[in-house]
């Protein structure tokens, strides 16, 4: 029978712009991870991140990523590359197509732990600000698989059965065509296993966002939720795909990987426990309270009398309500160590005629760390000295005497 509907296939996926080829494989992924940036930024800012800090990990994650993707592909074919008809230079042909994205995952992974550590942002943080682009970004990678006539299932009389080019070996990125000029298909259709996993990953997506808001995850948990959506739909596309691929006991290798890896994000998910974790600059000065604004994005991304804007040394880990109290007041939690200076009768808190919590030293150089150029996140820090009113006295402690360790922080730049 002949189907009534069929879905059509691009016949070129390659334009020469004068000597540069434009591939589609390519664009759709440099869209796909301008999307996942995007919105990564929008949840890292919600989380108190400073402004920018996405393109300071993307410089990091994405040549990871890509080169993380491309190994695995080797790995996994190395028929194509290695041995009797293989060419070992063709594993740096990344334009003709060949990126797994277990390999992008972990790649991307080690670039953005990277990043993170530079930027003293814990790794959690933006795993769980990434859990729902990475999906989004997926999905708009996956209409290059649509332009390349690639990643298809089997034969379907659906009427959204895929028709297929057959490609010109020799004109890569270019349809066959016959002796008057028409391009050739396969024949019949073919199940668009491309556009189902594009498909499954928006839903992923939408399911991770929507269980993000209702229980605000945290410690990693929303990655792992990405991890296991996007896996248990990767299961079922996986079998149905017809294209050449490694199997083991009769079983395409992806789908082995598909499933330890859902088991392995599972587990997380189910083990890990924590609320979701906030961060407050540690060198940036408390702006004044803005009127429904939230004062935690207020000129921190930017230090000194510069107008020039530069990244934070370092990050405060809060939870939630402590974020909410910097948000609404502009005031930092206060840290253990402002309970730990002792007091000794070589101590007086103050002179009769001063408040309680005094020092007549306060006139020395504030040579605190939490605005130094030695300061480190999460590092220890001397506890209270005399030109820091005590914690208790009822005096509001001046902005930049907070330190990276605050009470309800952890160490910043502990990946949990």
């Amino acid at each position: 029978m002949t189907p009534l509907a069929a879905l059509p296939s691009p016949t070129t996926a390659v334009w020469q712009l004068g000597p540069v080829p434009l591939r589609a494989y390519a664009l759709c992924i440099v869209a796909g991870i301008v999307v996942a940036c995007l919105v990564t930024e929008h949840r890292l800012r919600q989380r108190g991140v400073a402004p920018g800090a996405v393109l300071d990990i993307a410089v990091w994650a994405v040549p990871t990523g890509i080169i993380g993707a491309r190994i695995y592909h080797v790995i996994t074919s190395p028929e194509k590359y290695f041995g009797t008809g293989g060419d070992p230079w063709k594993a740096f042909a990344i334009w003709e197509g060949g990126l797994g994205i277990w390999g992008a995952v972990a790649g991307g992974a080690v670039g953005a732990w990277i990043a993170a550590r530079q930027l003293g942002i814990p790794l959690s943080v933006v795993g769980d600000a990434l859990a729902p682009g990475l999906p989004l970004a997926q999905a708009v990678g996956r209409l290059g698989n649509w332009f390349n006539n690639e990643l298809y299932g089997g034969r379907t009389s659906l009427p959204w059965g895929l028709e297929i080019h057959r490609m010109d070996p020799d004109n890569p990125g270019h349809a066959l065509r016959d002796d008057a000029n028409q391009p050739i298909l396969e024949p019949g259709l073919y199940h668009p296993t491309f556009a189902y996993e594009a498909l499954w990953n928006l839903g992923v997506a939408g399911l991770v966002f929507a269980l993000d808001r209702r229980f605000k995850l945290g410690r990693g948990r929303a990655f792992a939720l990405y991890v296991m959506g996007y896996t248990a739909g990767r299961f079922w596309i996986e079998l149905m795909r017809s294209d050449e691929a490694n199997r083991i006991l009769g079983v395409r290798l992806n789908v082995w990987t598909a499933g330890l890896v859902f088991v392995g994000a599972l587990i997380y998910f189910l083990r890990v426990r924590g609320p979701r974790d906030y961060l407050i600059p540690i060198d940036a000065p408390t702006p004044a309270p803005v009127t429904g604004g939230d004062v935690s994005q207020v000129d921190l991304s930017r230090a000194g009398k510069g107008s020039a804007p530069v990244a934070p040394v370092g990050y405060q880990v809060v939870d939630e309500e402590q974020f909410t109290t910097y948000q609404e007041t502009g005031v930092r939690p206060a840290g253990p160590a402002d309970d730990d200076v002792p007091v000794t009768d070589d101590q007086p808190s103050g002179h009769e005629d001063q408040p309680a919590g005094h020092d007549d030293r306060s006139s020395e150089p504030d040579d605190r760390l939490s605005g130094g150029a030695d300061a480190t996140v999460g590092g220890d820090r001397p506890a209270g000295t005399g030109d820091e009113p005590d914690a208790g006295d009822g005096t509001d402690a001046p902005a930049g005497a907070d330190r990276a360790g605050g009470a309800g922080g952890r160490p910043a730049d502990r990946d949990s």
